[in-house]
């Protein structure tokens, strides 16, 4: 069975930190690029970051570039998003998703897997 758990969520005031983990589990998780999508209440879901298989090519959105690093431990089978100096507006449920595929990162078509989602709430 096909697993993506992201954690790692929670509330922070403006300025914090926040790491998210997405756990993999149940396909080869060295063949699969990895994204985090968020969804803002009232809004559509948008791609946040991506690192790709293989030389772990990494993209950011731009509202994110510059306070966010994505990483991935091939051995854990886990992709982390650090997330700094976070604003109100990187409020929402934060999407891990896996694509074995080479499109556009920021395409949910493009991905295979995805998982349940994580809360991420910045107080102003």
């Amino acid at each position: 069975e096909v697993q993506l758990v992201e954690s790692g969520g929670g509330l922070v005031q403006a300025g914090g930190s926040l790491r998210l983990s997405c756990a993999t589990s149940g396909f080869t998780f060295d063949d699969y690029s990895i994204g985090w999508f968020r969804q803002a209440p009232g809004a559509e879901r948008e791609g946040v970051s991506y690192i790709s298989r293989g030389d772990g090519t990494t993209y950011y959105a731009d509202s994110v570039k510059g306070r966010s690093t994505i990483s991935r431990d091939n051995a854990k089978n886990t992709v982390y998003l650090q997330m700094n100096s976070l604003k109100p507006e990187d409020t929402g449920v934060y999407y891990c998703a896996a694509a074995w595929g080479r499109g556009g990162w920021e395409s949910e078509h493009e991905y295979d897997y995805w998982g349940q989602g994580t809360q991420v709430t910045v107080s102003s």
